[in-house]
């Protein structure tokens, strides 16, 4: 009996895409539902009635909602291929911790960069760069956070690679020379091809993150 798995996302999300990136790295086929973000589907609404947001994967009737735990999700049903999360427990437990600290700290911070001016944006420039940098250190000499191949925290942040120019052109400054080892791994994650082919054009993106602010 054939799986029956649904994604409802929006294209430029980048919670969605990490939900694409994994399961294009495991191989896994799924319909794809575009959402209207301003009018939501009756479907999204049912299947996601506390947020009401994307993404929500839908496997086999069953509703799994919030990216990094659908992330986990699909590394535990899909097992074969692709580990996303490390064997080991401390090294499990390592890599939700630097999910997590994505979560809480990337998306929020972009946010402020996006809408302050002046010193406001220079404080949230700071931060900003402070997240990246916290990143490298947990990098290193490592080729992806996951060790020799992508994991979790690759999945979880890659999406944010191309918000880099977006950001570098409104506060004036460069990821290549403040966060070096963050821009080379985000230029060895774009080798892959379950990212490349995931990740929308860069240009789209800036479109709409400038009408974000």
């Amino acid at each position: 009996m054939a799986e029956e798995v649904i994604l409802l996302d929006y294209w430029a999300s980048p919670f969605g895409t990490r939900v694409r990136i994994a399961l294009a790295e495991k191989g896994i086929k799924y319909e794809y539902k575009e959402e209207n973000l301003d009018e939501k589907s009756k479907l999204l609404l049912e299947a996601n009635p506390v947020y009401k947001q994307i993404p929500v994967l839908i496997h086999n009737g069953k509703v799994v909602c919030e990216s990094t735990i659908i992330l986990e999700y699909i590394d535990e049903v899909w097992k074969d291929k692709s580990p996303l999360l490390p064997c080991h427990p401390y090294e499990r437990a390592q890599a939700r911790f630097w999910a997590d600290y994505i979560d809480k700290k990337i998306y929020s911070n972009s946010v402020k960069l996006l809408r302050s001016k002046g010193e406001e944006q220079e404080t949230a420039k700071k931060d900003w760069i402070e997240c990246f940098k916290a990143l490298e250190g947990e990098l290193g000499e490592k080729p992806y956070f996951g060790g020799q191949s992508l994991g979790i925290v690759d999945v979880g942040l890659v999406p944010f690679y191309l918000w880099f120019n977006t950001f570098e052109t409104l506060a004036n400054f460069s990821m290549g020379t403040e966060c070096p080892k963050i821009v080379d791994w985000g230029k060895r994650c774009m080798d892959n091809d379950s990212v490349s082919k995931t990740l929308q054009d860069e240009h789209k993106i800036h479109e709409i993150l400038v009408e974000y602010m």
